[in-house]
């Protein structure tokens, strides 16, 4: 428990806040907005473990604190007021009186910006999971019918942005062009650059294999990566928190600390190598993730309940999970009877 120790005194203390000052009703809102977060972000703490594995505990260390101020007071606070500002064309002090005095009127604003915001997180995470579908290094394979052809045509970095970037162009034209192209195509080449320029900084100071540890500029733009990363799995989170309370407030701590402990579970399962134990996890929080990107696209045009997304992808992990017992089982059967 000395992982969670720190997340489990923030939780404490934020309800116990939410109490004090906002009543008995805002803090079981809190303690529901963090189970929600926590619920539904295990695939964003599975691919996050990937990439914190190869920093240093500097930067894990990091990743927990400098990230608890960017997870609650940038991502799910600041952020969305900048998106309103950008899409609503209103200045930074207006939306936050909005924000702070009149949530109805911000979140309306909040859902116009719906569109731009599902069409960036959706083409960013979508990208992500191609990269992953098409690598032809991976030796480990779940869906071995559905992965292997995938990898005899992969091995081109430009590939998994190309398709993405035709799946949004499609979706962006039959909304009408505008924004839902524009956002789209912006997260294609943001995911496209950030990752191209940690496997090109890590090719230049000799730390590109595939467990090297990142240093220098590579750790940097790595730990501003999984900022991104957690940044488009937030969107439709910040999004759907609305429809629980209208409270600017309570939606950035619940759901804060709620990636906080994400976070926490991420540091936990770097180290005790949760997912060289446990080979499928990953399939699965790739398979999840382009479950979620499939559904912020779709969203664009018709309401998805975060229900069915957030369930889907748990269902995807867990069978993953069973997946990865099994063949951990089988490895540790087959190592027996060759000692006997």
């Amino acid at each position: 428990m000395r992982h969670f120790s720190f997340s489990l005194l923030l939780i404490v203390v934020s309800v116990l806040a939410a109490a004090i000052f906002l009543g008995l009703g805002a803090a079981i809102t809190t303690l529901i907005l963090i189970a929600i977060e926590i619920a539904f972000s295990f695939d964003n703490a599975i691919i996050n473990a990937k990439v914190l594995a190869r920093l240093s505990p500097a930067w894990q260390k990091a990743f927990l604190t400098i990230g608890m101020v960017v997870a609650i007071v940038g991502m799910r606070f600041v952020f969305p007021i900048l998106i309103v500002m950008v899409t609503a064309h209103l200045p930074w002090h207006e939306v936050l009186q909005y924000a702070l005095h009149d949530p109805h009127r911000y979140a309306t604003h909040l859902e116009d910006a719906h569109v731009a915001i599902s069409a960036f997180g959706g083409s960013f995470l979508l990208t992500l999971a191609l990269y992953f579908l098409f690598d032809d290094n991976r030796e480990e394979l779940w869906l071995e019918h559905i992965e292997r052809p995938l990898q005899r045509i992969g091995g081109n970095f430009l590939l998994p942005p190309f398709i993405a970037a035709v799946i949004v162009t499609i979706v962006g034209l039959a909304h009408g062009g505008g924004e839902a192209l524009r956002a789209g195509l912006v997260g294609v080449v943001s995911y496209m650059a950030i990752n191209g320029f940690i496997l090109l900084l890590g090719k230049i100071s000799g730390q590109s294999g595939g467990s090297a540890q990142y240093t220098g500029w590579g750790a940097f733009l790595a730990f501003m990566y999984l900022q991104i990363l957690d940044a488009s799995f937030s969107f439709d989170g910040v999004l759907g928190a609305f429809a629980i309370t209208d409270k600017v407030i309570l939606i950035a701590l619940g759901l804060g600390v709620g990636a906080l402990w994400v976070r926490s579970l991420t540091v936990y399962m770097v180290r005790q190598g949760t997912l060289d134990e446990y080979i499928y996890l990953e399939h699965g929080a790739h398979y999840a993730i382009l479950t979620l990107a499939i559904a912020l696209l779709i969203s664009i045009f018709v309401s998805v309940p975060d229900a069915i997304t957030g369930i889907v992808g748990l269902g995807v992990i867990g069978a993953s999970f069973q997946a990865s017992l099994a063949a951990r089982n089988n490895r540790r059967h087959k190592a027996s009877r060759a000692k006997s």
